[in-house]
Parts: structure tokens; sequence; C-alpha cells
């Protein structure tokens, strides 16, 4: 069996060969994970929908790497439309309401590929 594995979420595919994310032993990081809709494949004009698409899509890759929101230890956003960094906050504090047990968080402003508003690279370190 391989040391690395890679890590798959079910509807969601880059439009190139490479995996959304891999584990090795207890340490995952994601490749970027984009707010596609997994039950279509497409990614929404709507900001609103491409953040709670990300989101969603987030959860499932912790879920297909067998960690959770507590094992995240650095979420990375990438912002294509920076107004939509209020409905990244609301859903980070949802995650996250207790200060004091927070994740390190970085956002950036960038130009994103095709109609991408937001995309979300995770680190999580799983328990051992």
């Amino acid at each position: 069996m391989p040391r690395r594995r890679a890590i798959e979420i079910d509807g969601v595919r880059h439009n190139a060969p490479i995996p959304m994310g891999a584990r090795i032993d207890n340490i995952v990081f994601s490749s970027g994970i984009q707010g596609m809709d997994p039950s279509t494949g497409i990614v929404p004009d709507d900001g609103i929908d491409q953040v709670r698409f990300a989101f969603l899509n987030l959860e499932s890759f912790l879920r297909a790497a067998g960690v959770t929101y507590d094992d995240v230890v650095r979420l990375t956003i990438h912002l294509g439309d920076p107004s939509l960094r209020d409905e990244i906050n609301r859903y980070w504090l949802e995650l996250y309401p207790d200060e004091e047990d927070r994740p390190a968080r970085h956002a950036m402003n960038l130009t994103l590929n095709n109609n991408m508003l937001v995309q979300l690279e995770v680190f999580a370190v799983a328990a051992s």
C-alpha cells in the first residue's frame, strides 16, 4: 500500500490531472477546492452559491481524507471577488465560534480561472 493516498470529492474534479488533495500518514493537504455544485459539475455564477458549495466540498474533502474540522490547522482562501469576505466569515464563525480554538487562516485576493470567485485550500493533521 502506498504511503501517499490521493483524495477526491464525488462530483467535483479539476480540469487538470491532479487530485483534490493527498494524505501521507496523518497529514492532509488539499488542492484548490472550488465552489462547484457536486450534483451538476458546474460552478455557479453567483458568488454566494460558490462560497456555499466551496464549504460543502471542503466538508466532503475532509470526510474523504478521514479528518474533521477539528483537525484543520490552516485554511487558505483565494478570493476572486473580495466582497465575498463577509460570506466566508459567516461560515468561518459557524465552524469555529471559539476564538481560542481556531485554525490559522489566510485570505488572498487574486484572479481565478474560469468563473471561479472563491477557492479553498486546507491543511489538516489527523489524530494519531
